[in-house]
């Protein structure tokens, strides 16, 4: 009778827990910095604020630096925490190369306003890519997907045909991320947020470069690994030896891996394979 009991009980609490995760996950997924409307960006570029309404009533505020006869446009899908006030900082690795750069808040970081779910991801950062196909054709646009943002830059890139897509500390799928996190979660029932990474680079027909530490605790490197094994030819896998998830910068050795990426100077990966 006391083992039913504890059993009643255990399965109580994973009940419980479930429960919690399926009704609050976005607060363990998402951790936005929100800004007053009225914010000013301050940078040490000059840049332009650009406000995009979306058809279902959803605001995407978004910050865009042009550099003179530029080399073509940086669309940026950065991670999932803060606002673009803080990751507007990066723009300098990109405008230095000779790249104007594009960078948006998801719904409900910073400025940007509405309900988010992985559709309305997806469906903001293709509205906004094809904003950016008015003013550059295709093979100006290089999609740059950093960390959580690495699922949505391989969606867009697999719906579109950008000049390549660069993957930073990018995951499989969310499902496999999470579930690292939460072995005892049904996630395949309870995950809102599924990002299959995996499958969409099934689509993607660009070159595709994959920037990731080798000593990554929250993304492991096997992610990157795996996601280059789908298609080795177009895929090429980039490690930065003892890098970490949030410190990629402070190694000369991803400043020279964009420099050769950004300026053509990269081994194409069928090359590579076939040396």
């Amino acid at each position: 009778m006391l083992i039913w009991n504890l059993l009643i009980v255990l399965l109580g609490i994973l009940i419980t827990i479930n429960l919690l995760f399926y009704f609050f996950q976005h607060f363990f997924f998402f951790r936005p910095e929100i800004l007053h409307k009225d914010f000013t960006y301050k940078y040490a570029f000059e840049f332009e604020e650009k406000t995009f309404e979306m058809e279902d009533g959803g605001v995407i505020n978004s910050i865009y630096f042009q550099v003179p006869n530029s080399r073509g446009v940086i669309y940026y899908l950065k991670g999932n925490s803060r606002s673009i006030k803080g990751w507007g900082k990066f723009a300098k690795d990109f405008v230095g190369n000779g790249y104007d750069f594009f960078m948006m808040d998801y719904r409900g970081f910073g400025k940007s306003r509405g309900k988010r779910t992985e559709q309305k991801l997806y469906n903001d950062a293709q509205v906004l890519y094809k904003w950016l196909s008015k003013k550059y054709t295709e093979e100006r646009i290089v999609v740059y997907g950093r960390s959580m943002g690495s699922g949505i830059a391989a969606r867009i890139a697999s719906w579109n045909q950008p000049k390549m897509l660069i993957l930073d500390a990018p995951y499989y799928s969310f499902l496999r991320q999470i579930k690292r996190f939460g072995p005892f979660l049904l996630l395949r029932f309870l995950l809102r947020y599924q990002i299959r990474t995996d499958q969409f680079f099934k689509s993607i027909q660009t070159p595709v470069f994959l920037i990731h530490g080798t000593k990554d605790r929250l993304i492991p490197f096997s992610h990157s690994a795996d996601l280059q094994k789908i298609n080795p030819q177009l895929i090429q896998l980039m490690p930065i030896e003892d890098g970490r998830h949030n410190n990629l910068p402070e190694f000369p050795t991803y400043h020279q891996y964009l420099y050769d990426i950004l300026n053509d100077q990269y081994i194409p990966a069928a090359k590579a394979v076939g040396a």
